[in-house]
């Protein structure tokens, strides 16, 4: 009776297709940037209530980015499908970032939302693709660090505030925690965002936690662009400080929150890495199942 009356039928509007792998891929690296971009409070980052220390940027602009990633990371997942993790797949991938930059400066009339993000959730995008169905987590940002590793002959010289500041400060930036397998990631957003959910946090808060833990020990290059060293160290020990009591759903961890970003904003200086790594936590926190929600 059903079929007859056409419920079973192909064509019927209310019927969705399955998201074909890399369109699904692509639209949950899309989904991991939009949820960061919404997380509010985040210290001296753009979110619901502005711009943080940002002055070419706000929230608009980084929604219209990371819709306009979609293509970008969708076709970075069928190059990764049944491919090799070899060169040849490196140097697409790295064509297909630089399509994506292109497409992100064009959403954002030429400012900077996601260059960091591109080349954080493009790896993990093609190593989620490459890996089998039932990869850990572990294997995956494995899979990441080796096409990480892997020189790109067509890459340009790196020009941005990130490169300068690596070169500058003699860290390692986006490119050293993606070649060392994201150890911001798996040791210390995935599991401080386990624990504050265990805690009884809101998601919110969890997620805020998360990127307090991530704060409380990179050695961002966005933060040594604005304010060097003392940035850093700002933001490390008021990240510490928001943790320590209790994280950012208590009433003590709240007004220690609102602290370190008044104090962010003073020094002009905005935790952008950080922000990119906890996109990749996102990314990563929708394998199911990982260690950390165990």
């Amino acid at each position: 009776m059903r079929a007859a009356l056409g419920f079973e039928h192909p064509a019927a509007p209310w019927r969705r297709a399955p998201e074909r792998p890399a369109a699904a891929l692509a639209a949950r690296a899309v989904r991991a940037l939009i949820e960061e971009a919404l997380l509010t409070p985040k210290p001296a980052l753009v979110d619901r209530r502005g711009p943080g220390a940002h002055r070419d940027l706000d929230l608009g602009k980084l929604l219209r980015s990371a819709c306009a990633l979609r293509e970008s990371f969708e076709r970075m997942a069928l190059e990764a499908e049944g491919a090799s993790a070899d060169l040849p797949l490196r140097e697409r991938l790295g064509a297909l970032g630089r399509q994506g930059e292109r497409a992100m400066l064009a959403a954002t009339g030429g400012s900077n939302a996601h260059r960091g993000a591109i080349w954080v959730l493009g790896l993990l995008v093609a190593a989620r693709a490459l890996a089998d169905s039932g990869a850990t987590v572990h294997e995956i940002v494995e899979i990441a660090a080796h096409l990480a590793r892997l020189p790109d002959r067509y890459a340009p010289p790196l020009a941005s505030h990130g490169a300068r500041a690596c070169r500058e400060f003699g860290v390692g930036g986006a490119r050293g925690e993606a070649v060392a397998a994201f150890p911001h990631v798996t040791e210390v957003g995935l599991p401080a965002l386990a624990a504050a959910r265990r805690r009884g946090a809101t998601e919110s808060c969890a997620r805020l936690d998360a990127l307090l833990a991530i704060m409380s020990s990179l050695d961002d290059t966005c933060l040594l662009h604005r304010g060097g060293w003392a940035a850093v160290e700002a933001a490390r020990s008021g990240a510490r400080q928001v943790l320590s009591l209790g994280g950012s759903g208590t009433a003590a961890g709240g007004k220690a929150l609102a602290a370190l970003d008044a104090e962010l904003l003073r020094r002009n200086a905005s935790p952008g890495g950080c922000a990119d790594l906890l996109a990749a936590c996102l990314f990563l926190d929708e394998e199911n199942p990982h260690p950390w929600n165990a």
